[in-house]
Parts: C-alpha cells; sequence; structure tokens
C-alpha cells in the first residue's frame, strides 16, 4: 500500500527504484530492496488484475522505474517528463526510527486526480488482497510438487564473488533435490537463466516447474547475507520469503537448513536433517572455487587445486574428497593429457575415502560407481553403487547418467535407455548429445537423427550437435549429409583451416579420402598430446583399416583406457565382430560378449 500510495501521488511521473527502496524502507536500512520491490509490484498486480504487457495502472518503464497510468475520466496519464521533478527528503529526524514517521508527515499533497484513484483502489486492493490470500495461501500451504532454484544474485558488487553464489546455489540445489517427494530442476537448467530479466511465470514454464525460488546473496570478511522468496508460478504469487544472516562459520550450513525450511513451507514430508560435520569457512570457499571450476570448465586444471586445499584444510571433508575424484577420472579421459596408468588408484583412494567420511553422500557413491566401471571394468559392483546413490537422492542425474553406461556396457540396453532418459529429463542441459549417442550404441539411427535434429534446434552453436548427427549420417551412408555437419562442427569450434582443408579433401577424393584425412589429423595430434587409444581406434575404423584399427584396440586394453568398456557398443567396429583378436579383448576385459 506504501509503495501505491508513493507510484499515486507522482502523478504520473517516473519513480526510479532508489526513490522506492529509499521512500519504503530508508537510505540506511539494510534489507534486500530489489527483491521486496518485485514482490511488491507483483502484489499490487495481481490485486488489481494489471497486465505488465498492457497496463491499466502500473507500468514498468525500462531501465527507470515505475509511473501510475490509471485513466481519469477517460484521459490517459500524462507521458513522464523529461526529467523528474526533485523530491522533498522522506527520511526520518536524526534519531527518529523510520516506523515513527507518519505517513502524513512525509508525503506532498497527493493530486485530486489521485484522491479518487485511491479511494477505489483502496477497497479494490483490501478485497483482492483478501480474497488472494485466501486462495494462494491456504493455511500457507500452497501446493508446490516441483521447484527451481534460480542462481542467487551476488550482491558484493565484487564479480570475483560469483563463484560464492554460484556455488552456494549448487549446495540449495543439491540439498533440497535430496526429497524424494519434490522434483527439483537442475542446477544447469536452472542456470541458464543467471542475469536474464523474463517473467517468472515463462521461466517455470520452459524449466516445467510450479515453483520458483530466487534471491541474493553477500558476503562480508566474516559473514553472509541471504534473501530468498518463494514464487507460485502459475499465480505468479508470494508464498513466503525469508532472510539469514549467519557468520562465515555458519555459512556452509545454511542450504540444508534453507532446504528443510522450503519443505515444510510447501507441505512436503521430509526426513531429517542429517548431522553436518563443521566445515571451515576456508575449506568450504576453496570448495566452491573448485564446484565453479568444475561446472563452468569441465577443466580438471583449474579445478584440482581447489579441492586440494579444501583437503588440506580440513582432511575429513568428504564432498571435497568425492570432487577430487571425480577431478582425477577426468584427467585421464582426454582432457588433461594424462595416461591412465596411476590415476586409477588415485581416483579410487579419493572415492573410498569420501565415502568412508560420509556413507551417506550420493555424490561419493557416484565417484565409486564412475571407478568401478571405467577403471576396474567391473560394472557389477558399479551398478551397485550408482543404485545406492539414487536411493539417497533419486533426482542427481548424473548417477541416472552412469547407470545408463554400466546398463549399456551389460547389453540391457532398454533398461539403459530408460535411464538415459530419466538423466535427460532430470538435467537436460549438462549432457544434450547423451540420448542421440545413445540411441547409436542402439543402432537406431533414425531415432537418433531425429534427436541430434532436436538438439542442434536447442543448441545451434554446439559443435557436439553438428558432430552428432554427422557419425549417423555416415553410419547411414548419407554421405553428403555427414561432411556437411562434420564442416558444420568444425566452423562452430572456430576451426576455419581445418574446414577449408576437409573440403578440398572431400572434392577430390571423397568419403573415402576424408576417412584417411581424419585418420592422418588424429594420428598427428597424438603425437603432440596424450589420446585414448580407443579414441583414435575409432577415428581409424571409419577406414576400413582393421589391422590398424586393432592394433590401437589392442594398446588401449594394455594402456587401459577407460573408455575401452564401451568395445561393443561402439558401431564403428561392428565390421571386427567375428575377428579372432577382437573377440580375445572382449574376453580380456571381462564383458559378456553381445555378438
Amino acid at each position: 500500500m506504501e509503495l501505491l500510495l508513493f507510484l499515486v501521488e507522482k502523478d504520473g511521473v517516473v519513480v526510479t527504484r532508489q526513490e522506492i527502496g529509499d521512500r519504503i524502507w530508508g537510505k540506511d536500512v539494510f534489507v534486500d530492496t530489489e527483491h521486496g520491490i518485485n514482490t511488491a509490484i507483483r502484489k499490487i498486480r495481481q490485486a488489481l488484475k494489471d497486465d505488465p504487457e498492457n497496463p491499466r495502472f502500473v507500468q514498468t518503464v525500462t531501465g527507470k522505474g515505475y509511473r501510475f497510468v490509471v485513466e481519469t475520466n477517460g484521459k490517459p496519464a500524462p507521458a513522464p517528463p523529461e526529467a523528474p521533478e526533485a523530491q522533498p527528503s522522506t527520511q526520518p529526524m536524526e534519531g527518529q526510527p523510520p516506523s515513527a514517521i507518519k505517513p502524513s508527515e512525509t508525503r506532498r499533497k497527493i493530486p485530486s486526480r489521485g484522491i479518487f484513484a485511491i479511494a477505489l483502489i483502496t477497497l479494490a486492493l483490501a478485497a483482492a488482497l483478501f480474497a488472494f490470500r485466501a486462495r494462494i495461501f491456504p493455511g500457507r500451504a500452497a501446493k508446490i510438487h516441483s521447484i527451481a532454484i534460480l542462481p542467487l544474485v551476488n550482491l558484493s558488487g565484487d564479480a570475483s564473488q560469483d563463484y560464492f553464489a554460484d556455488g552456494m546455489t549448487d549446495e540449495l540445489t543439491t540439498a533440497l533435490a535430496k526429497n524424494r517427494n519434490l522434483r527439483v530442476a537442475s542446477r544447469t537448467s536452472a542456470m541458464q537463466y543467471k542475469g536474464v530479466k523474463r517473467p517468472l511465470p515463462d521461466i517455470a514454464r520452459e524449466l516445467n516447474v510450479d515453483g520458483i525460488l530466487e534471491g541474493s546473496i553477500e558476503r562480508s570478511a566474516d559473514r553472509v547475507h541471504m534473501t530468498v522468496q518463494l514464487i507460485y508460478a502459475p499465480a505468479d504469487s508470494h508464498i513466503w520469503a525469508e532472510s539469514y544472516d549467519r557468520n562465515s562459520n555458519q555459512a556452509y550450513s545454511l542450504p540444508e537448513e534453507l532446504s528443510q525450511t522450503i519443505a515444510k513451507e510447501v507441505k512436503i514430508a521430509t526426513s531429517a536433517a542429517p548431522p553436518q560435520r563443521y566445515i571451515s569457512p576456508e575449506a568450504y570457499d576453496a570448495y566452491l572455487h573448485g564446484r565453479y571450476f568444475w561446472f563452468s570448465t569441465l577443466d580438471p586444471r583449474p579445478t584440482l587445486p581447489y579441492f586440494q586445499k579444501a583437503i588440506q584444510l580440513q582432511p575429513d571433508y568428504a564432498a571435497a574428497w568425492s570432487g577430487l575424484a571425480d577431478t582425477y577420472a577426468l584427467q585421464a579421459m582426454g582432457m588433461a593429457d594424462i595416461q591412465p596408468v596411476g590415476v586409477s588408484e588415485k581416483v579410487h583412494d579419493a572415492a573410498a575415502k569420501a565415502l568412508e567420511l560420509d556413507p551417506l553422500l550420493p555424490e561419493a557413491h557416484n565417484s565409486m560407481a564412475a571407478w568401478y566401471l571405467f577403471y576396474a571394468w567391473d560394472p557389477t559392483h558399479a551398478e551397485a553403487e550408482a543404485r545406492r546413490g539414487i536411493e539417497l537422492n533419486p533426482n542427481y542425474a548424473e548417477l541416472h547418467h552412469v547407470l545408463s553406461y554400466i546398463l549399456e556396457v551389460e547389453n540391457r540396453y532398454a533398461e539403459g535407455e530408460a535411464e538415459t532418459r530419466r538423466a535427460v529429463e532430470l538435467d537436460p542441459y549438462i549432457h544434450p548429445w547423451e540420448y542421440g549417442t545413445y540411441l547409436i550404441g542402439e543402432h537406431k539411427y533414425d531415432e537418433a537423427i531425429n534427436e541430434f535434429k532436436m538438439q542442434i534446434a536447442a543448441h545451434p552453436e554446439d559443435a557436439n550437435m553438428s558432430w552428432g548427427i554427422s557419425k549417423v549420417y555416415w553410419l547411414k551412408g548419407m554421405y553428403n549429409e555427414s561432411q556437411e555437419a562434420y564442416e558444420r562442427g568444425l566452423e562452430l569450434q572456430n576451426d576455419p583451416k581445418a574446414k577449408a582443408e576437409v573440403h578440398k579433401v572431400w572434392l577430390a577424393g571423397g568419403e573415402p579420402a576424408v576417412e584417411r584425412w581424419g585418420a592422418n589429423r588424429m594420428t598427428a595430434y597424438a603425437r603432440q598430446h596424450y589420446v585414448e587409444s580407443y579414441f583414435i581406434a575409432t577415428v581409424i575404423a571409419l577406414t576400413g583399416d582393421r589391422n590398424e584399427t586393432m592394433k590401437y584396440l589392442e594398446a588401449g586394453y594394455r594402456n587401459h583406457d577407460p573408455d575401452m568398456v564401451f568395445l561393443q557398443t561402439e558401431p564403428a567396429f561392428d565390421f571386427l565382430h567375428s575377428d579372432p583378436r577382437y573377440q580375445v579383448v572382449i574376453k580380456k576385459l571381462g564383458l559378456t560378449p553381445a555378438y
């Protein structure tokens, strides 16, 4: 009501967000005015059934603020003047709290035009708010079955603190996702809306959720201030809001505390919060730094030092040990020029330490499942670890992703496809190529083409999508389409030299010449960088050179390449199924023959 009166008394003049904050809360009061203003404007519009796209009462003036635009006697409100008139101070006298100032002491005279409007609006607002509250807040138990946590806004004024805001968003998403009765949009899905100014109902529809949690966070030297609000998206209605002030020693417990509160607010049954080990602020900060680089780069080089630092500062930090295991695992999977020899033990020891410290940590079971599959070549034990992790957190997409690999390796394709679908449903952004690649392994080429076409439409700048569909076209013998998609992938990778070179090769010798060009390019690169022999074999296999392909596959077995477990699911190797050398490698891997 205070905001509505303020807008009306300005008589069509634009009121800036700064003016609103100063008027309603005062200049020296520390609150998150950004979300407060958004909530107040939203409530006014809901109560008055005002459309923000075609407003009858409150108009948003982009980049400036808001103005009151209601018509009087059929005449529209005047356009805002070039320079808003100066406003008298609304601040209390020194020593007088804001609550002691009466509205009549701080407002100038309300224009006659606004008196009539206020009389009508006050009655409408009171009645509408009463009805709205009864409709949306039935005992404060709005029925929310799914929720997205939008990236927390970094209010520190320091862009280098983004990692902390993103890390706390991720921690909150992870904590809330453990609840079986609440579907939580994945971290990567919600992160697409970082810094995006869009109506919350639109975001909710795109993420297929009915609840939105948005907020901000600010960290000073020894304090953390977080403000959050829960919105029921179908009605764009405010359900609940809270501010948290914690010292740095308590910040690590905020995500779990907040997840429990949200579950209670939406009337979702929740188990008791597990006891949390104390995490030092320095170790927690290092861990959040590591998670930030993990998600933003998927590169073990900047990630590894932070997880190592977190463990050095706090040796009993289970989540940091799990992050360390995953980072080690990536090093030998084509991400850091490091051979698998010697890495396997590091992955195992870090994952085992995480489980020892916290057997209920889903991420630790995921780390161990990945080690069993890719480094121990033991899908049976890998499946047991993955399923235990899913029991603990059924909404953890990465566990379903790993489980789909395990089932694929065990030749249980229908089950694996279901897990792949589940992983994509939970997190469609982290592995957009996943389902199409799985369909290739099942030899469902037409379905794979349709899937990659949809993904290309959704991710037109992702080179992996172009290379994925190029491979399917090649497997179907559609070489013209395959070449076009391959060149598009090189273009998206910003490699015009390679694109021009391969196009010339294509014109001169067609598909066989391109296949040989690709094999030569790969082997030349491998002379300068570590590349899994398995990957080199997949490229050479396209040339049909049986002996050269087997040479690299046998080297892949000796080197213990992690991806050798996919030997039977790679269609490029179909021509080797009858080769005794291929059958020997399958037996050595301990895989159940599929052919």
